[in-house]
């Protein structure tokens, strides 16, 4: 789309808003918003922000940032239009006064690590299958972890209020340019999935971002809260981000698909599943950032804690869907929908390139239950485990160079810094469980 065509869209449509959008190194999504007479300002990325004010971007010295639109991520938002007078939305990367990109942009960051790809002859498909739940609010508005719906896995409640809005949510994302594949209730009551085509891994980041966006917008609609928290109930199923991905020849060939290959997989797929595998630890803090996220991450609720895979276990880590061909493609299971995708993206890519420019080779399959495996089993096959908790997966990413190349010096040390003040808020805290446990009889 062209600066011009924008225009002209502007006119048409009557939009008088426009929302400039950018992600901060945690994945929040924020917004400038500015009228109808700033917009041609805004097209040409001459629109500045103090960049002092987003926690983990720049000091105070060094405050003025640039937001340089991407034209191909313009929409209208369907939901916004009220009496004829419409509002649009467009991503946009951060840049410094001199010009050059902000090295603590991610989404700035995942277009460098692309481009170290591409020099490899590659490039990276992703798809994202991001869970989430629909709980009722209190009378003062705020949300609860109630759910009305008594559904399970496919399931269909006649009385669920969310089925009108899952709808309402695809009707919109269409609207907004998705292909929606497939929509269903999840395994947990008020538990939700909405699947969409795939794209190349940056707009697969941009569109996952404007997913949670929208699902959150629509949902308030129902007065219904709409959260991408991984385990907001204990006991059942958390929410998780199967992430598809494949790498493509610049010829735009699958480069994970050989007709003759065991499996019909290529050396290259194999050698980035090892790669996937080798770095898992390391990763795992940015693919699951949250405290609440290693309650997910425990055996019993189809969550993967091991490492090993397998073109058919769900219980491993990574799962080769059925698919051929162009289809071609491996799932990392381990990812949760509060991470940063524009993040989550890199580290993953540049875990599986790891493996395959140094021709590393996977262990065998895993074809059977590894949650009914020993742990002599495991060990016998080199399964290895993910991090137990936040702290440990800090540790580990800490102590992986890939960390660092992966995501710059800059989101590197920035995201330490936030994720170890979490752990430190969450060691300290007294919670109602230790209240409970402890304030009888001690």
């Amino acid at each position: 789309m062209t600066r011009e065509e924008i225009l002209q869209i502007i006119e048409d449509k009557n939009i008088q808003f426009f929302r400039l959008q950018f992600v901060d190194i945690l994945g929040f999504m924020k917004n400038v918003a500015i009228p109808k007479s700033q917009i041609g300002k805004a097209l040409d990325g001459d629109m500045m922000f103090d960049g002092s004010s987003i926690d983990g971007f720049v000091r105070i010295n060094e405050s003025d940032m640039y937001l340089k639109p991407d034209y191909s991520t313009f929409t209208v938002l369907p939901w916004r239009n009220k009496d004829g007078i419409a509002a649009a939305r467009i991503i946009c990367d951060v840049y410094k006064p001199d010009g050059t990109p902000f090295s603590g942009c991610p989404r700035n960051n995942l277009k460098r690590v692309l481009a170290e790809a591409k020099e490899l002859g590659y490039t990276m498909n992703v798809g994202t299958e991001a869970e989430f739940f629909l709980f009722e609010r209190d009378e003062d508005g705020l949300p609860t972890t109630i759910t009305n719906d008594t559904a399970g896995y496919f399931s269909l409640d006649p009385d669920d209020m969310a089925n009108d809005c899952r709808r309402e949510i695809i009707e919109t994302l269409e609207k907004m340019g998705y292909e929606i594949e497939a929509s269903h209730h999840e395994v947990a009551e008020g538990q939700h999935e909405i699947n969409f085509k795939y794209a190349d891994a940056l707009a697969a980041a941009d569109n996952t971002v404007t997913f949670k966006w929208v699902v959150k917008s629509v949902a308030a609609k129902y007065g219904l809260h709409a959260t991408f928290m991984p385990k907001p109930i204990f006991g059942i199923n958390g929410s998780g981000m199967h992430t598809n991905q494949s790498l493509f020849n610049l010829d735009g060939t699958n480069a994970f698909f050989d007709e003759s290959g065991p499996l019909k997989l290529s050396k290259t797929c194999y050698s980035y599943i090892a790669g996937l595998l080798k770095n898992a630890r390391a990763f795992a803090a940015v693919t699951n950032p949250l405290v609440n996220s290693y309650k997910r991450l425990v055996p019993g609720y189809e969550a993967p804690v091991y490492s090993a895979w397998s073109a058919s276990n769900r219980s491993a880590l990574i799962r080769i869907p059925a698919s051929r061909g162009m289809g071609t493609r491996t799932e990392l299971r381990c990812p949760d929908p509060a991470c940063n995708p524009y993040l989550a993206f890199a580290m993953m890519l540049s875990a599986g390139l790891d493996g395959v420019k140094n021709n590393l080779t996977p262990p065998p399959e895993v074809k059977h239950d590894i949650f009914e495996m020993t742990g002599a089993e495991m060990a016998a096959e080199n399964i290895t485990t993910l991090p137990a908790n936040l702290k440990e997966a800090i540790e580990e990413f800490k102590a992986a160079e890939l960390s660092k190349t992966a995501l710059g010096p800059h989101i590197y040390e920035k995201y330490i810094v936030a994720k170890e003040k979490e752990w430190d808020s969450f060691r300290t805290c007294v919670t109602d469980w230790e209240l409970e446990k402890y304030l009888t009889i001690y």
